[in-house]
């Protein structure tokens, strides 16, 4: 259920068209609906602005096929994040209308295009090509819940002139997305460039010194650029939300 479909059915049954019986059976699945191996939230799209999203690592494909059937069902469509190799494969056979995003390790299911909510357009930039599956990960999660996107991958600090010629770009966006991994650098490096906010996204990209992560992320949140904020390590999907729902104000 989303809000759009939850305010249509409110004024089908005002308006009469829609019995007051069978529009109680199309709520009957909220707040949620327990399909054995996880209680769905059909609510959250209503409560939220975004809806329950499948986190696929760690789930078998039986298990993430019996909650997109779910979603489908209540009328979502569906995100499924974290997919790889056979899984990604055994989730796409067994659900109708299934597009991957291999690179982005997501799998989406929906019915047509999403509809355009954000005002302006979500830049998603990359420090370096080995950071692209993070950012992958955003741009299409994003990109699901309504938004433009645009891509700028490989521009990191070690070539700085490849960013500074794309300046235009960076300006012309609402919301950046800063994915790197290293030292971090390139969210700065951006938030210097523009006025509008810059989700940064430290990735688990780099040698032993990095930590995994740990030095992009350190480096990010000491950034002297006001305008940075940062979500966890490798954590594409949630920069993706973010600027969903700061693009949509």
């Amino acid at each position: 259920m989303t809000p759009d479909r939850l305010k249509r059915l409110l004024s089908d049954v005002a308006r009469g068209s829609v019995p007051v019986d069978e529009a109680f059976e199309r709520l009957r699945a909220l707040p949620y609906e327990n399909v054995g191996v996880a209680r769905v939230d059909h609510h959250r799209a209503v409560r939220q602005g975004v809806p329950e999203v499948i986190f696929g690592e760690g789930k078998t494909a039986e298990q993430i096929v019996a909650i997109a059937r779910s979603m489908r069902r209540a009328g979502s469509g569906v995100l499924v994040t974290r997919l790889d190799g056979e899984k990604l494969g055994a989730v796409r056979r067994k659900l109708r209308r299934a597009v991957a995003h291999e690179t982005a390790r997501c799998l989406v299911v929906r019915d047509g295009k999403p509809r355009i909510v954000g005002k302006g357009t979500v830049l998603v930039v990359t420090a370096g090509t080995s950071d692209i599956p993070v950012a992958e990960e955003a741009a299409v999660t994003a990109e699901f819940l309504g938004n433009r996107v645009d891509r700028l991958f490989d521009v990191g600090v070690a070539g700085i002139h490849r960013l500074l010629v794309k300046e235009e770009k960076i300006r012309a966006a609402r919301v950046l997305v800063v994915v790197a991994g290293m030292e971090g650098a390139l969210a700065s490096v951006v938030g210097g460039l523009t006025d509008k906010p810059v989700i940064a996204v430290p990735t688990s990209v780099g040698y032993g010194a990095s930590f995994g992560g740990v030095a992009a992320l350190l480096g990010m949140l000491n950034s002297c650029a006001p305008t940075v904020a940062v979500v966890n390590i490798d954590n594409g999907f949630g920069a993706g939300v973010l600027s969903s729902v700061i693009n949509r104000l």
